[in-house]
């Protein structure tokens, strides 16, 4: 049985705070999930995946969030509990439903998980989905702790059918990828069957119902700043006449800085857990019973601005700090001792831990920058785009995933990315201002995600440019998550369908389709040169399965290579295609036989065919 299935109430469990949040739906009684995945959110969709082989959930990998979320819908308007998980940039593409959605409401409780990432872990931007909240004039709630992940899980989904509306629940990746002990509560049995009653002037948003229904909206929100206000997320610590206001992980931060730095009597905390709307008289209050504020909140001013705003109304003429010239940034992650140092600033006092860190202490390691796994297939296809190229001026659009490492030396192949499915759709901008060849990269995952709309724009405009989709079979860059491409029977699983992409691909009337296995090298460079000559729209699909994926599906392992006496340490191998299983010894280029998977890329790149398989 999965663990977080376990309905033993009162039992202590180590979590991370995704799991946590799984957990949390699953005592709440969540009957449908769906999900496009992306860190830092991915492992909530990956225990529900596991869960409903087990379970009455239902929980799908949508193609996309903007699908994730009108599933989702659909379902919480029959009556049942359903929840969307996805990261910060997911809920762009999830926008257009979202906005329509808070005007229509829902009849069962709907959570939407966004996950937020400070300083860019593993995200294209560091946006702050907060703003998302004051745009759709929705409720969210921001837990601080991995326990408090799960408890404001169920009272998301207790507030959605409040108010009839989806509930945003907002996290950071420290919250979501931390651990901490998790006491279990009753689960509640979900309801998977709903009811729905046709009601077009409440459900069909043409402009006469959606007048209506954005005043019942505004209505909603003046009820959840009242709720808000009473919320036990929200709440007050100490006494003293210097405040500082927070909201999710800031709060732990500050709650140490205080301590470390013997405030307790000095400062009182406003912790805001459900925190939009903001409930504006606790703010006026809190404002009333302080000399000085300051709010300390990762991303942007959110807080800050409206607490300002609150003050100005109120005639509060009190100092005010957030972010600005020496206080907090607007860039990256918190951290304990930054807390502690800006608290300390801002109220003028020393904080005694300053120097208790001796950076010279530390040891200058070298930088180890992110790369393609040894064995990878699109080190392969890099590789072979580059050579097929030699005598052209290309430029090398590409996409989200783990292919976009291939930016980096030796391989050099991505020249401008800015979201999910923006490979095809820039292709055909660069294809019609420069006399440049275009090139561009997407895997499969994303091209059914949304490059694939790209290429349709591109064959009915006639654009001139090769795209190269990258199809290892998963979902690799955040988990190796099922797609619609994917062989489910591979995973012992029956009931889903299989879109074949060489086919879509054809059905769109593609001008010049090949497919390559990226290992057979001589053979991909050649086929690559066919495309790149084409005029008009060329596609080249590189199929060749994960290695990790591989390793997981227990497929049979290649032998190892290694370098032999014949090496005349041109170093080829290691300038072309920096492969992490190599490294030099001496001043001799060697191969790590526990990293070498055997796809012999290498070997014939060799100019002295020195590189051969162990015997053993």
């Amino acid at each position: 049985m999965h663990k977080l299935l376990t309905d033993e109430p009162g039992k202590k469990m180590l979590l991370l705070g995704n799991e946590a949040i799984a957990r949390g739906a699953v005592e709440a009684g969540v009957a449908v999930a769906a999900a496009y995945p992306g860190t830092p959110s991915s492992e909530i969709s990956l225990n529900f995946f596991q869960m409903a082989q087990e379970s009455d959930l239902y929980f799908e990998y949508s193609v996309n969030e903007k699908v994730s979320l009108e599933v989702a819908a659909a379902a919480a308007n029959t009556g049942v509990r359903s929840m969307c998980i996805m990261k910060h940039v997911g809920l762009n593409v999830a926008a257009d439903a979202l906005m329509t959605l808070a005007y229509v409401g829902v009849r069962g409780g709907l959570v939407i998980l966004v996950a937020d990432d400070p300083s860019m872990f593993s995200s294209q931007n560091e946006q702050d989905s907060r703003y998302y909240a004051k745009l759709s004039g929705l409720a969210m709630l921001e837990p601080s702790t991995i326990d408090e992940a799960k408890e404001m899980t169920i009272r998301a989904f207790e507030l959605s059918e409040q108010l009839e509306e989806p509930v945003l629940l907002r996290t950071t990746t420290r919250i979501n990828h931390s651990t901490a002990v998790v006491t279990l509560a009753e689960i509640t049995p979900p309801k998977t069957e709903g009811d729905f009653s046709r009601n077009p002037m409440r459900y069909v948003t043409v402009p006469a119902v959606s007048r209506q229904l954005h005043v019942r909206l505004l209505a909603n929100l003046a009820k959840a700043e009242e709720m808000a206000s009473q919320s036990p997320f929200n709440f007050f610590e100490g006494n003293g006449r210097w405040g500082i206001i927070c909201n999710g992980v800031s709060y732990t931060y500050v709650s140490d800085a205080v301590r470390d730095l013997g405030l307790q009597e000095k400062v009182t905390i406003l912790r805001l857990g459900f925190s939009h709307p903001l409930p504006k008289e606790m703010v006026h209050t809190f404002l009333g019973n302080c000399d000085r504020v300051l709010v300390v909140e990762e991303g942007e001013p959110v807080l800050e601005e409206t607490v300002k705003a609150v003050a100005q109304e109120g005639g509060k003429m009190l100092p005010v700090g957030g972010k600005g010239e020496g206080l907090f940034s607007r860039l990256g992650e918190f951290n304990p001792a930054l807390v502690r140092a800006k608290i300390a600033s801002w109220f003028a006092i020393d904080d005694p831990l300053k120097s208790v860190t001796d950076s010279s202490a530390q040891a200058d390691l070298p930088p180890r920058p992110p790369t393609l796994c040894a064995g990878c297939s699109h080190r392969a296809t890099f590789h072979a785009v580059k050579k097929a190229a030699e005598e052209m001026d290309v430029i090398y659009p590409t996409d989200i995933g783990c292919y976009t490492l291939g930016m980096l030396p030796p391989l050099g192949m991505a020249d401008f990315l800015i979201c999910m499915g923006s490979s095809t759709g820039t292709a055909a901008g660069f294809s019609k201002t420069l006399d440049k060849k275009v090139v561009t990269f997407c895997g499969d995952s994303t091209f059914f995600h949304s490059a694939m709309a790209g290429l349709v724009n591109a064959v009915f405009n006639k654009h001139n440019f090769t795209l190269i989709i990258l199809d290892n079979g998963t979902t690799a860059m955040t988990g190796h998550q099922p797609h619609p491409g994917v062989d489910m029977e591979k995973h012992g699983l029956s009931g889903f369908g299989r879109i074949d992409i060489e086919k879509v691909v054809k059905a769109l009337g593609v001008g010049h389709l090949s497919v390559i296995h990226p290992f057979k090298l001589k053979k991909s460079i050649k086929a690559l040169q066919e495309a790149f000559v084409f005029e008009g729209v060329s596609v080249v699909i590189a199929r060749e399965i994960c290695t990790l994926y591989g390793k997981s599906l227990k497929l049979p392992k290649m032998k190892p290579f290694f370098v032999s006496d014949k090496c005349k340490n041109h170093k080829d191998c290691i300038d072309q295609l920096g492969c992490p299983a190599f490294f030099v010894k001496e001043g001799r280029v060697n191969i790590d036989p526990d990293r070498c998977t055997g796809c012999a890329l290498c070997a014939q790149v060799c100019p002295e065919n020195a590189i051969r398989p162990v015997k053993k």
